[in-house]
Formats: structure tokens, C-alpha cells, sequence
């Protein structure tokens, strides 16, 4: 075609927001042949277990209908190791958010050499994890070896029987959860404070917002998306507990062998050789995890754009705030 010289000849550029989006996409790619391979196929997978029937080992699938979420559901632990599992979640969840924002908050406030120290402080239990992290525990709660003697004599323990009970495991199992994994997280929200403008926190100091108001109306709703994650994540792992009660349940004077549901699974897969109900139960733990991620992501502005965040404008909190 011959263009005249009255003809304009338009060049369309791929738009910036479809560039965009091609980069986006080889970002996201890794993450989600990983899901797909490690989250997404297993939970498949479970759930074509679920209606299976064992024999000799092998599974029949679709043979077994409903009956292996029958058996879980009756079975007389079930309902006392979930309401074991939101007893230590009613406790954990809100000491271990609430505790390191306010951490990460007063170590925001400072910025000295003291700061740098405590971070790193705050930091190193978190290289101690899983296992080894328990069994640093157990020692730590008995009176007989335990550095901290004094304190646990004074509130009435004389053996570590009397520390590891039950009625105790919810308390325990979030102060272990705690000062195992706040590290981490306060490392993060420590530098999501650090991103920060500090013309926003210069505009508000001199509107006459001290370090409380500055701390609670200008950096914690900033930094909410990070506790919406650390609020999903943490109910996700926590409903998923195996480790904590089993070898602590092993540690006393009468071993407990079933406390969370997770090991209530392990029961029906390798003890009882019924793979089916412990599937069912793993969906049950997968769906409370999916329910308590869907609250938060609907309550929180955690996807809310970075444009929707510029509309966000100080206004200086009143006195009486």
C-alpha cells in the first residue's frame, strides 16, 4: 500500500499496562508451578483419597463413598483435638500479632545502636527452629535442669510433669511459637516501617503527633497489609500443629499421643493404615485454613493497590487520641 501525502500512518505501541503484565507474569510463573505442583496436585489428590477404599494397601478409588469421612468425623477424638487446636489458636494468634507489631513499633520509635542490638536479639531464635526448638524448650521447662528455676518453683512446678499437662499446652505452645518465629516477622515489619515517607512522619510531627499518635494513626495502618499476611500465615501453621505436642505430650511423666488434630491424622494414616480418613481430616484443616485466610483477606486492604495507598491522607489525630 502507498500512502498518499495526505495519509497518516499510525504506529501502535503495546501499551505500558500490557508490557506490565507480561513482566508480571514470568515473576509470578515460578510461584505458580510450584503451588501447582506442591500445593494445588496434593490437595487433588487428598481429596480423590478421601472417597477411597483400602485394600491390602492399595486404593480402590471412589469405592469407599463417604464412609472414611464418617469414621474421622465419629471417631471420639476429633471434635476434642480441633477444639484443642482453637483453644491454642485463641491464644496464639493474637499474642504473636499483636506482640510484634508493638515489638516492631518500639524498635521503630529508636533509632540508635539499642535498636540494631534488640533486632538482633529478637532475630536469633528464629535459626532455632522445628524440632531442636521443642526439645530446647523442654529443657528450659524443667525444674531440675531448667536456668530459670527460680521462677518456675515459685509458681508451684517442682518437676516437669507438672509443667507439661494438657491444660497448660495452649500457653506453652505459644510461647514457644512466639519466641521461635517473631524474629522473622519483626525483621519484616521492621523494614516494611523503614519504607515509609519521611515526609509523612515529618508532616505529622509538626502537627504536633507525638510517638504514640505517630505509631498507631501513621505507621500501623501503612504496614497493614504485612499484619493481614503474618494473620494468615500463622493461622495456617498454627492449625497445622505436630511437632509441639508430640514431642512435649512424649516428655512427661504419662506421654500424650494425640493433642492436635495433625497428629489425630498421622493416627488414622500410619497406626490404623486408613489413609482415607486422614485425608478427610487434612481437608478439614486445609478448609479451616482457606476460611481464615478468606476473613482476612476480605476484612484487610492487603491487595489494595499502591494508588488506592496514595489516596491515603494524614489528618492530625485529635488531643484526646
Amino acid at each position: 500500500m502507498v500512502a498518499t501525502p495526505n495519509t497518516t500512518i499510525v504506529t501502535r505501541q503495546p501499551s505500558k499496562r500490557r508490557r506490565g503484565l507480561q513482566a508480571a507474569h514470568l515473576f509470578v510463573l515460578p510461584y505458580t508451578l510450584f503451588l501447582l505442583l506442591f500445593g494445588i496436585a496434593p490437595g487433588l489428590y487428598a481429596i480423590t483419597i478421601s472417597f477411597a477404599k483400602f485394600v491390602e494397601g492399595r486404593p480402590q478409588l471412589f469405592q469407599a463413598g463417604l464412609k472414611n469421612y464418617t469414621i474421622a468425623f465419629t471417631d471420639f477424638r476429633f471434635l476434642k483435638t480441633f477444639g484443642n487446636a482453637f483453644s491454642f489458636l485463641a491464644i496464639a494468634l493474637p499474642v504473636g500479632v499483636i506482640g510484634v507489631v508493638v515489638i516492631a513499633l518500639l524498635l521503630h520509635a529508636r533509632d540508635d545502636w539499642f535498636a540494631n542490638v534488640m533486632r538482633t536479639i529478637y532475630f536469633v531464635p528464629g535459626a532455632v527452629a522445628g524440632p531442636t526448638l521443642v526439645l530446647l524448650a523442654i529443657f528450659t521447662l524443667d525444674p531440675a535442669l531448667s536456668p530459670f528455676r527460680f521462677l518456675l518453683t515459685a509458681m508451684g512446678f517442682e518437676t516437669i510433669s507438672d509443667v507439661i499437662r494438657p491444660k497448660y499446652f495452649p500457653v506453652l505452645f505459644t510461647i514457644i511459637g512466639f519466641f521461635g518465629g517473631a524474629g522473622g516477622w519483626i525483621a519484616i515489619f521492621y523494614g516494611a516501617l523503614n519504607s515509609i515517607s519521611h515526609e509523612v512522619l515529618e508532616a505529622a510531627r509538626m502537627d504536633g503527633c507525638n510517638a504514640w499518635q505517630s505509631a498507631w494513626h501513621i505507621k500501623q495502618p501503612l504496614i497493614r497489609p504485612y499484619i493481614a499476611y503474618m494473620a494468615i500465615l500463622t493461622f495456617a501453621g498454627n492449625i497445622q500443629l505436630y511437632a509441639e505436642p508430640a514431642l512435649i505430650g512424649a516428655a512427661g511423666s504419662s506421654p500424650i499421643s494425640l493433642w492436635s488434630p495433625n497428629q489425630l491424622a498421622y493416627e488414622f494414616a500410619f497406626r490404623i493404615g486408613n489413609f482415607g480418613a486422614s485425608a478427610a481430616i487434612s481437608l478439614v484443616m486445609l478448609l479451616i485454613g482457606l476460611i481464615g485466610a478468606i476473613l482476612v483477606l476480605t476484612t484487610t486492604s492487603i491487595f489494595q493497590s499502591d494508588a488506592s495507598n496514595s489516596c491515603l491522607l494524614y489528618t492530625s489525630p485529635s488531643p484526646r487520641d
